[in-house]
């Protein structure tokens, strides 16, 4: 017993000494490479620019009549890729694609937490869409459409090769949405 109380003391005086400090809040730190831009002019109606890291393009689909044309851009480093999909319309067919873009967009509300709309013209160009930001659980986080209201109707979606977890992809996320910023601006139409 008296073995027990002098082991119970020493334990008590090498337990005791400084007091409990918390560890301060760490956040999680990545480091993206500096987004270097190339211009692409691929077998499509249109040409853009792409960031460097992105080292591949996927093949490109096309439909019977060539109408709908498919293009990966893939993000090997990031697990990422960006499904765009091209097709050729008439003034009579934009509103139902316009309906389509904004309904694709509509059905990740149910896991997202916000949808942020963005806006963009370049009257000089003739490029028009929008940039949907989806905040949230849902299974893509970034969601476009650009066309020049007459010939030309192009929507893409970003989406990564994990389980949907925002917090953990956010970074990643807002580095590739600001590609499809760039990828936005420097879309121009073939005539």
């Amino acid at each position: 017993m008296r073995n027990l109380f002098t082991l119970f003391i020493m334990m008590l005086f090498i337990s005791c000494g400084n007091d409990p400090v918390p560890k301060p809040k760490a956040f999680l730190r990545l480091d993206f490479p500096k987004a270097q831009y190339q211009e692409i002019d691929a077998n499509l109606p249109f040409t853009f620019e792409k960031n460097s890291l992105a080292k591949n393009i996927g093949t490109i689909k096309s439909s019977r009549d060539n109408n709908i044309k498919g293009l990966e851009i893939v993000y090997p480093s990031l697990k990422a890729t960006i499904f765009l999909t091209y097709k050729k319309i008439d003034t009579t067919s934009l509103q139902r694609h316009l309906i389509d873009a904004q309904n694709i967009t509509q059905a990740h509300a149910a896991k997202a937490t916000a949808i942020i709309k963005q806006p963009f013209e370049d009257l000089e160009n003739h490029v028009y869409g929008m940039l949907y930001e989806v905040e949230g659980n849902a299974a893509s986080q970034s969601q476009f459409y650009i066309t020049d209201s007459i010939n030309h109707f192009l929507t893409g979606a970003l989406y990564f090769y994990a389980k949907p977890n925002y917090d953990s992809i956010l970074p990643a996320a807002k580095y590739v949405t600001k590609d499809i910023q760039h990828f936005m601006e420097t879309l121009k139409w073939k005539q």
